[in-house]
């Protein structure tokens, strides 16, 4: 394939409820939307899902947009390209910016399983008809408001419930869940918000029968969540700590986790994310996909990485209408009883709804 056209548009879309963490509350998303085009008119759809300030990684969607106009696009525009690998060997000289890089990459990998006329979950070497899905729940005002929020999941057939944690509003909030529901799948996620002088309290929760402790220190810290993983019996899992193989790789090899959450904007890719699951698979250590608050067009890939045999723990690839009004494609990601059916149609197996898609732009421009 060789591209010939890009198209970039800059989305805001509302939430139906706000999501609270411990960096923070997200009231809307705005997001990127690129629609890639080859020569041969086949279109390709990928999304940036760097948030609007740096506080999950260094990017932000202004950042995104500068590292794609001044540098990814005119490494990738009109290039003879064989496979999607190639996009990852042509971005290697150009340092981090992985979101940026992922949404370019996961727009090619579209066109090439359109024009293989494979579905995008095949071309990874995907092998589920159907993922099981957890939800992710933030920061609530009360313990009675997330117990109750939990309870409304669980009946709806969500097979794990993701708590935010923080100083100050973990323990007691996972002993009273833990109470409620003894038998959960259940796991606490911490965005970075501990240190080592609060391995007392991360101790503690070992109490609770969890999945795991979801990165619970700095995210450029893999020593020191090795020296805690030696303290803890819950597994550790590293989101914000993994950008690539060689992060998994010395991160396994020093013990600092016993689970890695893969996000595909986290990593810069698709390739980079079959790369890191083969590898864990390879190393007994399961995986999982992580959620960045993914319109449809990243949700979509969400669910076709997810069809790889490592990612054997319940993702946080929630349906649609659990964030969304009104998603940007149809027809959009639903969730039954606790799973989501992999589409089999060619490319990502869904449809962009350009009327939606136009409604929520708020500024685009074109590439050649």
């Amino acid at each position: 394939m060789k591209i010939k056209e890009i198209t970039i548009r800059h989305l805001k879309m509302a939430m139906k409820a706000p999501f609270k963490t411990s960096f923070g509350t997200i009231h809307e998303k705005e997001l990127l939307l690129l629609e890639v085009k080859d020569v041969a008119g086949t279109i390709g759809w990928g999304e940036a899902v760097a948030f609007v300030a740096p506080w999950y990684t260094e990017e932000t969607l202004k950042t995104t947009w500068h590292m794609l106009e001044d540098f990814l696009m005119p490494t990738l525009l009109h290039k003879e390209i064989a496979h999607p690998d190639e996009v990852s060997m042509l971005f290697a000289p150009i340092r981090r910016n992985c979101m940026a890089k992922a949404s370019i990459e996961g727009a090619v990998w579209d066109i090439y399983a359109q024009q293989t006329k494979q579905s995008l979950a095949h071309a990874l070497g995907g092998n589920k008809d159907l993922i099981e899905v957890g939800i992710s729940v933030g920061i609530q005002s009360s313990v009675e408001k997330l117990i109750e929020l939990i309870k409304n999941y669980i009946q709806m057939g969500y097979k794990r419930v993701k708590v935010k944690i923080k100083p100050g509003y973990d323990i007691e909030v996972i002993r009273a869940i833990r109470s409620e529901f003894p038998d959960l799948p259940l796991m606490a996620d911490a965005n970075s918000a501990y240190t080592l002088d609060d391995i007392d309290v991360l101790r503690q929760l070992d109490a609770f029968n969890l999945l795991m402790i979801e990165q619970p220190l700095a995210a450029d810290d893999i020593v020191d969540h090795a020296k805690l993983q030696k303290q803890l019996k819950t597994p550790i899992c590293l989101d914000e700590s993994i950008t690539s193989l060689e992060d998994a790789r010395k991160a396994i090899e020093l013990g600092s986790c016993g689970v890695i959450n893969v996000k595909i904007g986290r990593v810069g890719g698709l390739t980079e994310a079959r790369n890191i699951h083969d590898y864990c698979r390879g190393k007994g250590i399961p995986v999982w996909c992580g959620g960045m608050l993914e319109a449809g067009i990243g949700r979509a890939h969400n669910v076709a990485l997810t069809s790889l045999a490592n990612f054997v723990l319940p993702g946080d690839t929630a349906g649609s209408n659990h964030y969304w009004y009104e998603d940007i494609i149809q027809p959009e990601v639903v969730v039954e009883d606790g799973f989501i059916r992999v589409p089999q149609g060619v490319g990502i197996g869904y449809t962009p709804n350009i009327d939606v898609i136009d409604k929520l732009t708020i500024t685009k421009k074109v590439y050649k």
